[in-house]
């Protein structure tokens, strides 16, 4: 009898895994899909020699992560790549706000008016970031924080929706770039602790930056993979579970998958009944034929790129898409140029692009026009430098990763209290009924993101019961 078996070998189910046997617990894993990646694969999918990354491209929180930092990730072939800015906001008329590693740069492109407001926001939990970043990310807070003090003020400034935050701000650029940020987990911007989301990405970006990973984010998962075979685990792919029954006898199940597949798969009827599911997203890879021709020069050395004209533009995309049941007019935009750092990703000369925009959950429309419009007022001549294209809109994106249920990335609502405590109300989000069942996905704190942070916390409710056992 296996210590553990793991069902689906996304970043928090590979990370589960490693915990465990890293405790020396056997383990094994099973995948329904050919190869081993959830939210973090690279594939082929416009041309050959082209390397998109079909979910996540940037990953601001996987180099920060507490869970990611302890392992011998970079032994396993995993490589950091940081582009010459970690984020740009174009605006129409060619100037830009930028997210740079420095405060100082970050602060300077707020112009006069807002960089002393930045500064006085961010300077204060830099140094203790890594102490910050691990209490936000082990919510629920069963444990006592390492640093409560300073988790208590970023609470005072985190907790209130950053429609209030926003308004220390006096001038657009600023108001933007901050919208832009919370924008990132799919978020209505006047919901409850997206200050606290805005936050994060910022100071995660003057800590360490938003990194890709070299050849693709394939590499992080094959890294854990890796990793977890030397531990003495075992990865089986191609591996569907539809009950319990399909997975061999273990003392712990754990699963990465959203809290409807497991109620299905094991049996828990309606308990999950109340978890609610987001709004979806619009995604396209792009080859393209050269670089993106922003018109902001700051764009063109950029890793990632926010497309919103203002923080009302955005704001109006966001409700259009989570309460209004429609694909908006001109969709906010996270765009990703992989190729500006990584030439492994694409022939010489050509580039890899990457762009999503929020559409209603499990909505069946094409955006494609809609986002290349958006593209086009702030890269004009964008569309005569594709030469393919792959959509996806919430269909096929549930299609490739069960998880992204009507198109949802971020596995669930990020909105009300589901933002802490998820999939339910408790304080121990890592068990359901079953006292042998655990449930480790993006469904639990502390949420979406490829940081491997759910699945090491869930481990160390599934060691506890191990040892009980």
């Amino acid at each position: 009898m296996l210590d553990a078996v793991v069902v689906g070998a996304g970043p928090n189910g590979l990370t589960a895994a490693v915990e465990l046997a890293r405790r020396g617990f056997s383990v094994a894993v099973f995948e329904a899909q050919g190869t081993v990646g959830g939210g973090a694969r690279t594939e082929e999918l416009t041309l050959p020699g082209f390397r998109h990354d079909p979910c996540s491209a940037a990953h601001p929180l996987a180099i920060n992560s507490p869970a990611f930092r302890a392992l011998p990730l970079e032994r396993y072939g995993l490589e950091w790549l940081h582009a010459g800015l970690p984020m740009a906001h174009p605006f129409p008329d060619g100037s830009a706000a930028v997210l740079a590693r420095s405060v100082g740069e970050t602060a300077a492109s707020f112009g006069p008016r807002d960089a002393g407001t930045y500064r006085r926001l961010v300077e204060p939990f830099l140094p203790r970031w890594d102490a910050l970043v691990r209490d936000f990310m082990s919510l629920p807070l069963t444990a006592l924080p390492r640093d409560p003090v300073t988790l208590a003020r970023f609470g005072l400034v985190g907790l209130p929706p950053s429609t209030l935050l926003v308004r220390r701000f006096r001038d657009e650029p600023a108001r933007t770039l901050f919208a832009g940020l919370v924008a990132h987990v799919m978020a209505p911007l006047g919901g409850f602790a997206t200050s606290a989301i805005g936050l994060v990405f910022a100071l995660a970006a003057h800590a360490r930056g938003w990194p890709v990973a070299r050849g693709g984010s394939q590499a992080i998962s094959d890294a854990l993979a890796a990793y977890l075979r030397d531990l003495g685990g075992s990865v089986h792919t191609d591996y569907e579970v539809k009950r319990l029954d399909d997975l061999p006898p273990a003392r712990a199940y754990v699963f990465d998958t959203s809290p409807t597949a497991l109620s299905r798969i094991a049996g828990f009827g309606s308990h999950y009944a109340d978890y609610r599911y987001g709004p979806g997203a619009f995604k396209i890879d792009y080859a393209l034929d050269g670089p993106v021709p922003w018109t902001a020069k700051e764009a063109r050395v950029a890793g990632t790129v926010q497309i919103g004209a203002s923080h009302a533009e955005i704001g109006t995309a966001l409700r259009a898409a989570s309460r209004e049941g429609r694909a908006p007019d001109k969709p906010f935009l996270i765009t990703v140029q992989p190729s500006v750092v990584d030439p492994t990703r694409a022939p010489a000369g050509k580039h890899v692009f990457w762009a999503y925009g929020h559409v209603p959950h499990g909505w069946t429309g094409d955006l494609t026009d809609a986002v290349e419009r958006q593209l086009e007022r702030f890269a004009p001549g964008f569309r005569d430098r594709v030469l393919a294209r792959a959509t996806a809109g919430p269909p096929q994106l549930a299609a490739r990763n069960a998880n992204y249920v009507g198109g949802d990335i971020a596995s669930g609502a990020v909105s009300g209290l589901q933002i802490l405590l998820r999939p339910k109300m408790t304080l121990f989000p890592y068990h359901t009924p079953h006292p042998a069942v655990f449930i480790c996905s993006s469904a639990t704190p502390p949420g979406p993101g490829v940081h491997g942070m759910s699945g090491h916390n869930a481990a160390k409710a599934v060691w506890k019961r191990l040892r009980q056992t």
